[in-house]
């Protein structure tokens, strides 16, 4: 779906009589033409998006410690994780862990993070999970297998492209 117009047909959509210096539309080549660039079409896949795909998309960032440990900067976060809050009202307060992840509504709900309701009873704040940090990952063996693809993965990224002194043959002339 790439176009470019050619002078004569931009010519003649031109009124005379005005001066037109620059009248060539070009528009950018898409590499897959199965998805979109439309930001009307991309909001809706996003909120009418499944809980499979939401799971992903509700993604949280590791701390600097577990970042080191697992060489992973993100994970989808799970029931029973420890998060910090690190944006909003909430921010600074000590580690709480995850209670529910509620996919519905795009949010998590950390213990002790609550606020007292007008006849006396409490409820957690929903905190979305880009604004928290993982400070302890609950770990069993699905992502135990996540983890270790993801460094297998970013391993191999770092060794691609690059080319040894030795490797490298002198030209025979």
């Amino acid at each position: 779906s790439y176009t470019a117009w050619s002078s004569k047909m931009a010519l003649s959509l031109l009124s005379p009589g005005r001066d037109y210096t620059c009248f060539f539309l070009f528009r950018n080549m898409k590499f897959n033409k199965h998805l979109s660039s439309s930001r009307r079409k991309q909001r809706k896949r996003h909120f009418t998006a499944p809980s499979s795909v939401r799971r992903k998309l509700m993604s949280a960032p590791l701390s600097k410690e577990l970042r080191q440990k697992y060489n992973c900067r993100s994970i989808p976060i799970r029931k029973d994780d420890e998060v910090t809050v690190t944006r909003g009202h909430n921010k600074g307060q000590q580690p709480g862990k995850v209670i529910q992840v509620y996919r519905k509504k795009w949010v998590i709900h950390v213990d002790r993070i609550t606020r007292e309701k007008a006849n006396g009873g409490s409820v957690y704040i929903g905190i979305h999970p880009s604004k928290v940090e993982v400070t302890k990952l609950k770990m069993d063996k699905d992502r135990k297998k996540i983890l270790d693809r993801k460094t297998k993965a970013k391993l191999s990224d770092k060794t691609k492209g690059k080319h040894k002194q030795e490797d490298i043959k002198p030209m025979e002339t």
